[in-house]
Protein backbone atom coordinates (compact mmCIF):
# COMPACT_ATOMS: atom_id res chain seq x y z
CA UNK A 1 0.00 0.00 0.00
CA UNK A 2 1.05 3.57 -0.64
CA UNK A 3 1.17 6.16 2.12
CA UNK A 4 -0.73 9.15 0.76
CA UNK A 5 -0.80 11.42 3.78
CA UNK A 6 0.40 11.48 7.37
CA UNK A 7 -1.64 13.88 9.46
CA UNK A 8 -1.44 14.97 13.07
CA UNK A 9 -3.32 11.88 14.23
CA UNK A 10 -4.26 9.80 11.16
CA UNK A 11 -2.34 8.21 8.31
CA UNK A 12 -4.00 7.54 4.96
CA UNK A 13 -2.96 4.69 2.67
CA UNK A 14 -4.12 3.73 -0.82
CA UNK A 15 -5.16 0.12 -1.31
CA UNK A 16 -6.38 -0.23 -4.87
CA UNK A 17 -9.49 1.88 -5.26
CA UNK A 18 -9.97 2.07 -1.47
CA UNK A 19 -8.33 4.07 1.26
CA UNK A 20 -7.15 2.72 4.61
CA UNK A 21 -7.53 5.33 7.34
CA UNK A 22 -5.30 4.50 10.33
CA UNK A 23 -5.76 6.31 13.66
CA UNK A 24 -2.56 6.54 15.69
CA UNK A 25 -2.16 7.12 19.42
CA UNK A 26 -0.67 10.56 18.76
CA UNK A 27 -2.08 13.61 20.51
CA UNK A 28 -2.13 17.11 19.05
CA UNK A 29 -3.03 20.35 20.81
CA UNK A 30 -3.06 23.76 19.16
CA UNK A 31 -1.98 22.02 15.93
CA UNK A 32 1.21 20.68 17.54
CA UNK A 33 1.77 16.93 17.83
CA UNK A 34 3.03 16.14 21.32
CA UNK A 35 5.87 13.63 21.77
CA UNK A 36 3.91 11.38 24.15
CA UNK A 37 1.23 8.95 22.94
CA UNK A 38 -1.93 7.89 24.78
CA UNK A 39 -2.25 4.08 24.66
CA UNK A 40 -5.29 2.80 22.72
CA UNK A 41 -6.39 6.30 21.75
CA UNK A 42 -6.49 5.52 18.03
CA UNK A 43 -8.45 2.32 18.58
CA UNK A 44 -10.98 4.07 20.81
CA UNK A 45 -11.50 6.85 18.24
CA UNK A 46 -11.92 4.31 15.45
CA UNK A 47 -14.33 2.05 17.29
CA UNK A 48 -16.42 4.96 18.56
CA UNK A 49 -16.60 6.43 15.05
CA UNK A 50 -17.72 3.07 13.63
CA UNK A 51 -20.47 2.91 16.26
CA UNK A 52 -21.63 6.42 15.43
CA UNK A 53 -21.57 5.79 11.68
CA UNK A 54 -24.04 2.96 12.32
CA UNK A 55 -26.30 5.20 14.44
CA UNK A 56 -26.26 7.90 11.77
CA UNK A 57 -26.67 5.71 8.68
CA UNK A 58 -30.21 6.98 8.10
CA UNK A 59 -29.11 10.61 8.45
CA UNK A 60 -26.30 10.71 5.88
CA UNK A 61 -24.14 8.36 3.79
CA UNK A 62 -20.63 7.75 5.16
CA UNK A 63 -17.30 6.63 3.79
CA UNK A 64 -17.00 3.27 5.60
CA UNK A 65 -16.50 0.14 3.52
CA UNK A 66 -15.30 -2.09 6.37
CA UNK A 67 -14.00 -1.80 9.91
CA UNK A 68 -12.51 -5.31 9.79
CA UNK A 69 -11.11 -5.80 6.27
CA UNK A 70 -7.84 -4.06 7.10
CA UNK A 71 -4.21 -5.18 7.52
CA UNK A 72 -3.76 -7.23 10.69
CA UNK A 73 -1.18 -4.88 12.19
CA UNK A 74 -3.80 -2.11 12.24
CA UNK A 75 -6.68 -4.19 13.51
CA UNK A 76 -9.04 -2.09 15.60
CA UNK A 77 -7.55 1.26 14.60
CA UNK A 78 -8.09 1.26 10.84
CA UNK A 79 -11.08 1.63 8.53
CA UNK A 80 -11.36 0.71 4.87
CA UNK A 81 -12.99 3.74 3.21
CA UNK A 82 -14.27 5.10 -0.05
CA UNK A 83 -12.11 7.67 -1.76
CA UNK A 84 -13.59 11.13 -1.40
CA UNK A 85 -12.78 14.56 -2.71
CA UNK A 86 -12.90 16.41 0.60
CA UNK A 87 -14.58 19.80 0.83
CA UNK A 88 -12.46 22.73 2.10
CA UNK A 89 -14.66 23.50 5.11
CA UNK A 90 -14.82 22.32 8.73
CA UNK A 91 -18.51 21.69 9.39
CA UNK A 92 -19.12 22.61 13.03
CA UNK A 93 -22.34 22.48 15.02
CA UNK A 94 -22.68 24.04 18.49
CA UNK A 95 -25.36 23.55 21.08
CA UNK A 96 -23.44 25.22 23.93
CA UNK A 97 -21.05 28.14 24.17
CA UNK A 98 -17.42 27.10 24.71
CA UNK A 99 -13.90 27.34 23.33
CA UNK A 100 -13.28 29.64 20.39
CA UNK A 101 -17.03 30.12 20.02
CA UNK A 102 -17.16 31.67 23.49
CA UNK A 103 -14.23 33.96 22.69
CA UNK A 104 -15.86 35.10 19.46
CA UNK A 105 -19.18 35.73 21.24
CA UNK A 106 -17.47 37.79 23.95
CA UNK A 107 -15.93 40.01 21.26
CA UNK A 108 -18.85 40.44 18.90
CA UNK A 109 -21.99 38.77 20.22
CA UNK A 110 -21.87 36.43 17.24
CA UNK A 111 -20.21 33.16 16.20
CA UNK A 112 -19.47 32.70 12.49
CA UNK A 113 -21.90 35.53 11.78
CA UNK A 114 -24.72 33.94 13.81
CA UNK A 115 -26.14 36.48 16.28
CA UNK A 116 -26.70 35.10 19.78
CA UNK A 117 -28.72 36.51 22.72
CA UNK A 118 -27.07 38.87 25.18
CA UNK A 119 -25.99 37.62 28.59
CA UNK A 120 -24.69 34.17 27.69
CA UNK A 121 -21.77 32.81 29.72
CA UNK A 122 -19.31 29.97 29.36
CA UNK A 123 -21.14 26.66 28.81
CA UNK A 124 -24.54 28.33 28.30
CA UNK A 125 -26.96 26.20 26.33
CA UNK A 126 -27.91 27.96 23.10
CA UNK A 127 -31.57 28.53 22.20
CA UNK A 128 -31.03 26.06 19.35
CA UNK A 129 -27.98 24.42 17.76
CA UNK A 130 -26.13 26.67 15.34
CA UNK A 131 -23.85 26.07 12.34
CA UNK A 132 -20.45 27.74 12.76
CA UNK A 133 -18.09 26.71 9.94
CA UNK A 134 -14.35 27.33 9.84
CA UNK A 135 -11.67 27.13 7.22
CA UNK A 136 -9.70 23.90 6.93
CA UNK A 137 -6.19 25.26 7.12
CA UNK A 138 -3.28 23.19 5.79
CA UNK A 139 -0.96 25.44 7.81
CA UNK A 140 -1.68 27.55 10.85
CA UNK A 141 -5.05 27.63 12.59
CA UNK A 142 -8.59 27.30 11.27
CA UNK A 143 -10.52 30.57 11.09
CA UNK A 144 -14.22 31.24 11.56
CA UNK A 145 -16.13 31.91 8.35
CA UNK A 146 -19.78 32.70 7.74
CA UNK A 147 -22.41 30.65 5.98
CA UNK A 148 -22.21 33.12 3.08
CA UNK A 149 -18.49 32.36 2.82
CA UNK A 150 -19.32 28.66 2.52
CA UNK A 151 -21.83 29.42 -0.23
CA UNK A 152 -19.16 31.38 -2.12
CA UNK A 153 -16.70 28.49 -1.68
CA UNK A 154 -18.82 25.48 -2.68
CA UNK A 155 -22.15 26.77 -4.01
CA UNK A 156 -25.54 27.45 -2.48
CA UNK A 157 -27.07 23.99 -2.96
CA UNK A 158 -24.16 22.07 -1.41
CA UNK A 159 -23.81 24.58 1.42
CA UNK A 160 -27.50 24.39 2.30
CA UNK A 161 -27.57 20.60 2.18
CA UNK A 162 -24.50 20.13 4.37
CA UNK A 163 -25.51 22.80 6.86
CA UNK A 164 -28.75 20.85 7.34
CA UNK A 165 -26.93 17.51 7.61
CA UNK A 166 -24.38 18.91 10.07
CA UNK A 167 -27.14 20.08 12.38
CA UNK A 168 -29.05 16.81 11.94
CA UNK A 169 -25.96 14.79 12.90
CA UNK A 170 -25.42 16.99 15.93
CA UNK A 171 -29.04 16.75 17.07
CA UNK A 172 -29.11 12.97 16.70
CA UNK A 173 -25.79 12.61 18.49
CA UNK A 174 -26.75 15.00 21.28
CA UNK A 175 -30.05 13.18 21.81
CA UNK A 176 -28.41 9.75 22.07
CA UNK A 177 -25.65 11.09 24.33
CA UNK A 178 -28.16 12.83 26.62
CA UNK A 179 -29.88 9.48 27.21
CA UNK A 180 -26.50 8.27 28.50
CA UNK A 181 -25.80 11.29 30.72
CA UNK A 182 -23.39 13.08 28.40
CA UNK A 183 -23.68 16.56 26.88
CA UNK A 184 -22.19 17.06 23.44
CA UNK A 185 -21.41 20.76 23.49
CA UNK A 186 -20.15 20.96 19.91
CA UNK A 187 -18.69 18.79 17.19
CA UNK A 188 -16.68 19.06 13.99
CA UNK A 189 -17.48 17.07 10.85
CA UNK A 190 -15.86 16.59 7.47
CA UNK A 191 -17.62 15.85 4.19
CA UNK A 192 -16.47 14.93 0.71
CA UNK A 193 -17.82 13.87 -2.66
CA UNK A 194 -17.70 10.26 -3.78
CA UNK A 195 -16.91 9.40 -7.40
CA UNK A 196 -20.63 9.49 -8.26
CA UNK A 197 -21.01 12.97 -6.78
CA UNK A 198 -22.76 11.85 -3.58
CA UNK A 199 -22.07 14.00 -0.52
CA UNK A 200 -20.53 11.69 2.09
CA UNK A 201 -19.59 12.02 5.77
CA UNK A 202 -15.91 11.10 6.21
CA UNK A 203 -12.98 11.14 8.63
CA UNK A 204 -14.22 10.59 12.24
CA UNK A 205 -17.54 11.44 13.84
CA UNK A 206 -18.58 12.49 17.36
CA UNK A 207 -15.37 11.38 19.06
CA UNK A 208 -13.40 12.83 21.97
CA UNK A 209 -10.99 14.38 19.47
CA UNK A 210 -13.67 16.09 17.39
CA UNK A 211 -16.26 16.98 20.04
CA UNK A 212 -16.66 18.46 23.50
CA UNK A 213 -18.17 15.96 25.92
CA UNK A 214 -19.35 16.98 29.40
CA UNK A 215 -21.03 14.89 32.12
CA UNK A 216 -24.61 16.14 32.28
CA UNK A 217 -24.89 15.82 36.05
CA UNK A 218 -21.96 18.24 36.51
CA UNK A 219 -22.99 20.87 33.96
CA UNK A 220 -22.90 24.35 35.49
CA UNK A 221 -22.93 27.39 33.18
CA UNK A 222 -20.50 30.16 34.05
CA UNK A 223 -17.40 28.04 34.53
CA UNK A 224 -15.19 25.56 32.72
CA UNK A 225 -16.75 22.10 32.54
CA UNK A 226 -15.31 18.69 33.39
CA UNK A 227 -13.90 17.65 30.02
CA UNK A 228 -14.31 14.07 28.84
CA UNK A 229 -12.40 14.86 25.64
CA UNK A 230 -9.14 16.28 24.31
CA UNK A 231 -9.86 19.59 26.05
CA UNK A 232 -8.41 17.97 29.17
CA UNK A 233 -4.97 17.84 27.50
CA UNK A 234 -5.35 21.40 26.17
CA UNK A 235 -6.18 22.61 29.67
CA UNK A 236 -3.12 20.85 31.09
CA UNK A 237 -0.84 22.30 28.39
CA UNK A 238 -2.14 25.82 29.10
CA UNK A 239 -0.66 25.61 32.60
CA UNK A 240 2.85 25.25 31.14
CA UNK A 241 5.43 27.78 30.07
CA UNK A 242 5.00 26.76 26.43
CA UNK A 243 4.40 29.03 23.45
CA UNK A 244 2.29 26.47 21.51
CA UNK A 245 4.96 25.95 18.86
CA UNK A 246 6.95 22.76 18.17
CA UNK A 247 8.39 20.90 19.90
CA UNK A 248 5.51 20.22 22.22
CA UNK A 249 5.95 19.16 25.85
CA UNK A 250 6.06 15.58 27.08
CA UNK A 251 2.78 14.54 28.72
CA UNK A 252 3.31 13.30 32.31
CA UNK A 253 2.16 9.72 33.04
CA UNK A 254 -0.68 10.87 35.30
CA UNK A 255 -2.08 13.10 32.52
CA UNK A 256 -1.73 10.25 30.00
CA UNK A 257 -3.64 7.91 32.32
CA UNK A 258 -6.36 10.48 33.02
CA UNK A 259 -6.74 11.24 29.32
CA UNK A 260 -7.07 7.57 28.40
CA UNK A 261 -9.61 7.08 31.20
CA UNK A 262 -11.77 9.88 29.78
CA UNK A 263 -11.70 8.41 26.27
CA UNK A 264 -12.61 4.98 27.62
CA UNK A 265 -15.42 6.41 29.76
CA UNK A 266 -17.02 8.17 26.81
CA UNK A 267 -16.76 5.05 24.65
CA UNK A 268 -18.32 2.83 27.30
CA UNK A 269 -21.10 5.24 28.29
CA UNK A 270 -22.12 6.00 24.71
CA UNK A 271 -21.91 2.50 23.22
CA UNK A 272 -22.89 0.51 26.31
CA UNK A 273 -19.93 -1.76 25.57
CA UNK A 274 -17.00 -2.53 27.81
CA UNK A 275 -13.71 -1.32 26.35
CA UNK A 276 -11.36 -4.19 25.55
CA UNK A 277 -8.28 -3.11 23.62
Amino acid sequence: MELLHSGKVRDVYADGDDLILVASDRVSVYDVVLPTMVPDKGKILTQLSLWWFEQLADVTPNHVISGTDVPAEWEGRAVRCKRLTMLPVEWIARGYLAGLGLKEYEKSGTVSGVALPDGLVEASRLPEPIFTPTTKATEGHDEFITYDDVVDEIGADTAARLKEVTLDVYRRGAELAAERGIIIADTKLEFGRAADGTLVLGDEVLTSDSSRFWPADDWTPGRAQHALDKQFVRDWSSTLDWDRTPPGPEIPPEIVDATRARYVEVYERLTGRRWDA
